[in-house]
C-alpha cells in the first residue's frame, strides 16, 4: 500500500515513536530526520553525526537486515537511483513502512542546478486512484529556470503540494515503469 501523506504528518508521527521505533534516514546527506537514530548515505557524512549511528552505502544491496527497521525515510533519493525496482525491493526488504518524497515532473524541470538536471534519473507521477507510483525516464520538458536559493528560500514554502511528492507505503510499495510524458516542443520561458 503507498498513499498521499504529508511530511508534517510523518514528522509527529515520527516523534511520537522515536523511543519505539527504529528509524532510518537513507540518503541522508548532512541532515537527516531528526528523529532517526541511524543515518545512511553513498557519501561518508559521519563527521556530521555524532548523535546517530552513520552507515556507508557501498554496494547496491543495502547492508542491513530483513525487517532491521520499523520505519525508512528516504528524501529526495529515489530519483537519484539507477535501479530502482532493486532500490524499492531493498528498503521493502529492511522495513515494513516507510515515507518518500520525491520531487515532482514541475520541480524537476523548472530547477536550474546540476542536481536535478544531470542527477535526477526518473520523473514520477503518483496515481491516487490505482495507489500507485509511476516512473519515467527523466527528459528535460521545460527550460529550468528557478535557482536553489529561490525553490528553498520561496517557492517550496508556498507551493510544495505542486513540487514536491509526499507518499507514506506499508508492507509493499506498489510502483511501474510508464510513459506518461506527452512530446512536446521544450518552451523557452526566459526568451
Amino acid at each position: 500500500m503507498i498513499e498521499r501523506t504529508s511530511r508534517d504528518y510523518v514528522l509527529k508521527t515520527l516523534e511520537k515513536n522515536q523511543n519505539n521505533w527504529n528509524i532510518l534516514d537513507i540518503g541522508c546527506n548532512q541532515d537527516a530526520v531528526k528523529f532517526a537514530q541511524t543515518a545512511a548515505d553513498i557519501i561518508n557524512f559521519s563527521k556530521s553525526y555524532k548523535d546517530k549511528k552513520f552507515v556507508l552505502i557501498k554496494e547496491k544491496n543495502l547492508p542491513f537486515k530483513d525487517n532491521e527497521f520499523d520505519f525508512v525515510y528516504a528524501s529526495h533519493v529515489i530519483e537519484h537511483v539507477d535501479d530502482i525496482a532493486h532500490f524499492i525491493d531493498e528498503i521493502q526488504r529492511i522495513s515494513k513502512k516507510g515515507y518518500i518524497e520525491l520531487p515532482s515532473m514541475l520541480e524537476d524541470n523548472i530547477v536550474l542546478s546540476d542536481n536535478s538536471i544531470k542527477d535526477h534519473k526518473w520523473f514520477f507521477q503518483f496515481d491516487d486512484v490505482s495507489k500507485i507510483l509511476l516512473a519515467e525516464k527523466k527528459k528535460q520538458l521545460i527550460e529550468p529556470f528557478l535557482t536553489h536559493g529561490l525553490l528553498f528560500g520561496s517557492f517550496r514554502k508556498n507551493f510544495r503540494s505542486s513540487l514536491v511528492l509526499e507518499l507514506y507505503w506499508e508492507n509493499e510499495i506498489n510502483f511501474e515503469f510508464k510513459n506518461f510524458t506527452i512530446p512536446v516542443k521544450k518552451p523557452l520561458f526566459l526568451s
